[in-house]
């Protein structure tokens, strides 16, 4: 029997131990997450499996991800960036589009 609440606790467990790590060595946080979630996952250690439950909960990951770019966001930095960021975000967008 599959029980809902088990991927969640490893998410979390996972997550905690990692955003640990990550800010012990003066990393962002948000690279703790990441890489926590890519190495339970179905495609690395395999500890949470594939299925409808987890799509949902990784959609939610992603909505939560979007939300915490957006709290680092700051626009005098973009703007100081401008050249860097739309150079390379043209060049990423024409990239795909021609393959």
């Amino acid at each position: 029997m599959f029980n809902p609440l088990q991927p969640v606790l490893i998410l979390l467990a996972v997550s905690v131990l990692a955003v640990v790590v990550f800010r012990l060595l003066r990393l962002p946080p948000m690279l703790g997450y990441l890489l926590a979630g890519v190495c339970i996952g179905p495609y690395a250690l395999g500890w949470i499996a594939d299925s409808d439950e987890t799509r949902h909960l990784a959609e939610f990951g992603v909505v939560f991800l979007m939300f915490s770019v957006g709290l680092e966001f700051s626009l005098p930095k973009l703007i100081t960036m401008k050249r860097i960021v739309f150079g390379f975000g043209t060049a990423q967008v024409a990239i795909c589009i021609l393959f």
